[in-house]
Formats: C-alpha cells, sequence, structure tokens
C-alpha cells in the first residue's frame, strides 16, 4: 500500500502531466506536504514507490532542484521524448541542463496577489 506521501505526490505529478510541465523535488515535496530532503532523497524514496504503484504516472516530471541529469539516463530520455530540450553543463557531456528551466517548471505559487493599498482621506491629508 502507498504512502499518503507517495498519493499527494502521484496527484501532483497528474497535474503536471496534464499541464506539460516539470518541478522540482523541493516544489513537489512542499505542495505534497513534506521536505524534499538532503539532496532530494526523501523525494527520490518517495517517487520510488509512486513508480512501483502508479507505472502509468510521468514520474520523471520530478527533477533535482538544479535540473542537472546525467547524460543517457532513463530519465533523460523520457523527457527528451515529451519534447524537452537540453544543453552540456561542461564540455565532457557527463552532464545535461534542461533549457529554459524556469519557463518549465511548475511551482504551485499559491501567494495571492497583493492588493494595492488604498489611501483614505485622511491619510492623503496627512502625507501633504
Amino acid at each position: 500500500m502507498a504512502s499518503s506521501r507517495a498519493d499527494e505526490v502521484a496527484e501532483l505529478l497528474w497535474e503536471l502531466k496534464r499541464a506539460d510541465k516539470i518541478s522540482t523535488f523541493t516544489l513537489i515535496a512542499r505542495r505534497a506536504g513534506f521536505a524534499a530532503g538532503n539532496k532530494g532523497r526523501a523525494m527520490m524514496t518517495t517517487l520510488k514507490t509512486v513508480r512501483r504503484d502508479w507505472p502509468h504516472l510521468h514520474w520523471w516530471r520530478a527533477i533535482a532542484d538544479d535540473g542537472v541529469l546525467e547524460a543517457e539516463c532513463e530519465q533523460l530520455n523520457m523527457l527528451k521524448e515529451a519534447g524537452f530540450e537540453f544543453a552540456n553543463v561542461k564540455d565532457d557531456g557527463k552532464q545535461v541542463i534542461i533549457k529554459e528551466l524556469e519557463v518549465h517548471v511548475m511551482s504551485w505559487d499559491d501567494t495571492p496577489e497583493p492588493v494595492a493599498a488604498v489611501e483614505t482621506e485622511e491619510e492623503v491629508a496627512v502625507a501633504d
């Protein structure tokens, strides 16, 4: 049986698929109500459960916070198939990073837009 953590992450992965987006370990974990852990270890453990219990979900849409992937890994291949483009991190070609990462990352920013302050007549009079 999957953990509630895995249930939450599974829901978020479904949202990412529908939006054709990716997101970072930290952003997904926060949204699911837990900490991603040191170097995303808690998130990676949760993703193993998700892959086991919901193999149809796009687990590969959850990426390391820096967007860097090892070249020729399964996740990289899945992201390429989905149309994401990459650039080499270094000239050795061992690591790649998603191009235009900030454009592709879904952040679930629940912070409401600040409401413009309306000055009262008294505040305007004091300012003058």
